[in-house]
């Protein structure tokens, strides 16, 4: 008697066929998630937006003397915290120790944030002066700058503090920031030429174009 042919080996390709054509269509939506987990990561990357950039030339504080500096309004315009960590001019970093700012959303109204900073002078060490004749609020605390942008009017002031280190924001934070230029990078020879000013957190941000303004 003849047996019947055992047809393993057809179905072991079928089988093989169909494992190979499963893991491919999982390996391939897993491929498509991922992407889209990644273009979605991307989509919801920090960003960070900055106006009313100014740089003001000084050399009426102090004989043989030129203070030199700028001020930003800065936002966070992405969907996640973000620390700005850096300002340049021309390329130089500004050190944090010459940053003064305010992030308190308190005082730094959006009338504030869309305002035309006003350069409130230096004195004769070439530190910034209050600003705030006419201003509601009242600032403390050890080398805190007053500055009322709409000073003489009535208007909310703002507390400028030095930094230490990066500013935090959250999203749709903002902070308006005061720097002191190192020496050297800009002189009253620049007054009236363009310059530019960068402000950065992390990889995002972008150099301004600003023009250097005389004081």
């Amino acid at each position: 008697m003849f047996s019947k042919p055992k047809n393993r080996k057809a179905i072991s390709a079928v089988l093989t066929t169909l494992i190979i054509l499963v893991a491919s269509v999982v390996l391939g939506t897993g491929v498509v998630l991922y992407g889209t987990s990644l273009f979605q990561t991307g989509a919801q990357s920090a960003g960070v937006a900055t106006q009313g950039v100014h740089v003001w030339v000084d050399s009426s504080s102090s004989p043989g003397s030129t203070y030199v500096y700028g001020a930003a309004e800065v936002r966070n315009s992405g969907d996640k915290i973000l620390s700005v960590d850096q300002i340049n001019v021309r390329g130089n970093q500004v050190p944090f120790a010459s940053w003064y700012y305010d992030n308190n959303s308190t005082r730094v109204t959006t009338t504030n944030f869309q305002s035309q900073l006003q350069y409130p002078g230096t004195n004769s060490t070439g530190y910034l002066k209050n600003l705030s004749t006419g201003g509601s609020g009242t600032c403390s605390g050890t080398g805190v700058i007053t500055i009322n942008e709409f000073a003489p009017n009535s208007g909310s002031n703002m507390c400028l503090s030095k930094a230490t280190g990066p500013i935090s924001l959250k999203p749709g934070d903002r902070a308006i920031v005061y720097f002191q230029v190192p020496s050297g990078i800009l002189s009253t020879v620049d007054a009236g030429s363009q310059s530019s000013v960068a402000v950065y957190a992390g990889n995002v941000g972008a150099p301004q174009s600003v023009t250097v303004e005389s004081k």
